[in-house]
């Protein structure tokens, strides 16, 4: 029988320091790679290869391999910056092929329950992006969470002054959803950010 300092119940404690991986999946997951030595051997290889080679963007902070990102030194509109809370955020907004211009990944959310402050965060980086003068609007798109919705304020009070024009993405009720499953909270946000037709 395994004993709790074998190497397979090594690997099982490392699974389950992953998000959304408790002790039933971790051991499921560990038995799979067992039963198949390649895919073990893959799985190993490409995270060494992605703790070599991806690193933040020294420009928006985005995850990549190439410095500046694709992103970056592409030909996308540099007056206009969308603030995300974390590279997957940007990956979603991507996905929708509605935004052309380029990013701002602050790496998280002010969260004084945390000990996350402003100075935690990208956010004097994304001052001097502004001071170039090449920016016309920030576009604010952190989740709409407390802790995004308090960046967000935070935000729009440190970048007013730079006389730039600040938006928010909207928030409502969902295309497709029937209003009377939707909450409370949404419905309110949905009132308040109600556009003419």
């Amino acid at each position: 029988m395994l004993t709790k300092s074998s190497s397979l119940m090594r690997l099982v404690g490392e699974l389950k320091k992953l998000p959304g991986i408790g002790e039933r999946t971790a051991l499921r997951l560990a038995f799979h790679l067992l039963k198949s030595p390649r895919n073990m051997t893959a799985l190993s290889e490409s995270l060494c290869e992605v703790r070599d080679r991806v690193h933040p963007c020294s420009t928006c902070f985005a995850i990549t391999e190439n410095d500046p990102c694709s992103i970056c030194s592409g030909n996308r509109d540099a007056g206009i910056i969308c603030v995300v809370e974390n590279s997957q955020d940007l990956m979603a907004l991507e996905r929708s092929n509605a935004y052309q211009g380029v990013y701002h990944v602050l790496e998280g959310a002010i969260s004084p329950l945390s000990g996350i402050g402003p100075s935690d965060l990208r956010i004097a980086e994304l001052v001097e992006r502004i001071k170039t003068g090449s920016v016309h609007e920030v576009v604010i798109a952190t989740n709409f969470t407390v802790e995004g919705e308090a960046t967000a304020l935070y935000l729009t009070r440190i970048l007013k002054p730079a006389g730039v024009k600040i938006s928010r993405l909207a928030h409502g009720i969902p295309l497709g959803s029937d209003i009377e499953f939707v909450d409370a909270a949404t419905v309110q946000w949905a009132l308040q950010g109600r556009n003419e037709l």
